[in-house]
């Protein structure tokens, strides 16, 4: 791939052929060494030992966008309506915050992740990808939700420098990932700049995550692989995958030197599945640069 250095196919493994429609929101617990994630439109929460490869499996009644643990035991959940807090493993979810989106059909919460305070960022996705009414807010320990950005149509992409003092964020369909002044203190957004703008046709920035040197690494949708950029915003490395819809990575691991990354495998041709019989499948791989664990939710 121009502009990094592609690692070889076959560094990559397969952890676990799920068969997932909608792979999204991995992430690290280090507490119990598992691997959490989501299959959206299955409905259902994983977590996953990549020692064993034992998965265990929550199903809810409509679609999970993200989930992040807690601070103090369960899981904050991204839902179709608003936000929900899950308690115990297996306990079903209790609705937290304004639940904002009850009332918009067309749109259902998507990519999220947790600040150094222990707020939840979460954004919004549409169905109508002509229609930027999406947003991305955020949730506060309180139950506070705080519209932060308007006008998305694919909120993805949400990650933190180390430092706490700079927000990424993609909005899928434009190929383009953003950063923006934040303020740790306080959770507010200055202003945005463009960090990295992907040509159309090579995939799309779908969801991220930073590592101890401040790279972001992102997963492209329809690109068929992972790159890692610099706080620059350069292209510095370039992970084929053997699908075509990577959805999201994270670094986790006793080390924190492990990606794991998650996939699409629904909507797929008859042509499409034979080429990429994995698709839906959850990937690892080693890095060099460990990642950074993920502070839990306060509420």
């Amino acid at each position: 791939m121009p502009g990094g250095d592609a690692m070889p196919l076959l560094m990559v493994e397969l952890l676990l052929d799920a068969h997932a429609l909608l792979g999204e929101s991995p992430r690290w617990h280090p507490g119990e060494s598992r691997l959490y994630w989501v299959d959206i439109d299955a409905h259902r929460i994983h977590r996953t030992d990549p020692t064993t490869r034992r998965t265990e499996t929550m199903q809810l009644d409509g679609p999970v966008g993200c989930i992040a643990p807690r601070a103090g035991g369960g899981l904050v959940a991204g839902l179709k309506g608003g936000c929900a807090l899950i308690d115990v493993w297996g306990r079903a979810p209790r609705p937290f915050g304004q639940q904002v989106l009850a009332d918009i059909p067309e749109q259902r919460f998507n990519d999220g992740c947790v600040d150094a305070a222990g707020r939840l960022w979460v954004g919004s996705v549409t169905r109508d990808k002509t229609n930027p009414a999406a947003s991305l807010y955020r949730l506060d320990p309180d139950g506070s939700l705080t519209k932060m950005l308007g006008g998305l149509l694919t909120s993805n992409g949400a990650a933190f420098s180390p430092d706490g003092r700079t927000f990424y964020h993609a909005d899928t369909p434009t190929h383009a990932l953003r950063a923006y002044a934040v303020d740790p203190a306080t959770g507010t957004l200055g202003e945005g700049r463009l960090f990295h703008q992907f040509e159309t046709g090579t995939g799309r920035p779908d969801g991220g995550t930073v590592d101890a040197e401040g790279c972001y690494w992102s997963a492209l949708w329809d690109g068929w692989r992972v790159v890692r950029l610099s706080p620059a915003g350069e292209l510095l490395q370039t992970i084929e995958l053997p699908v075509q819809r990577p959805s999201m990575i994270a670094l986790g691991g006793p080390d924190m030197r492990t990606a794991f990354v998650t996939s699409a495998g629904k909507a797929l041709s008859d042509e499409e599945r034979r080429e990429q019989p994995h698709a839906g499948g959850l990937f690892a791989f080693r890095v060099d640069v460990p990642g950074l664990i993920q502070p839990g939710f306060a509420g």
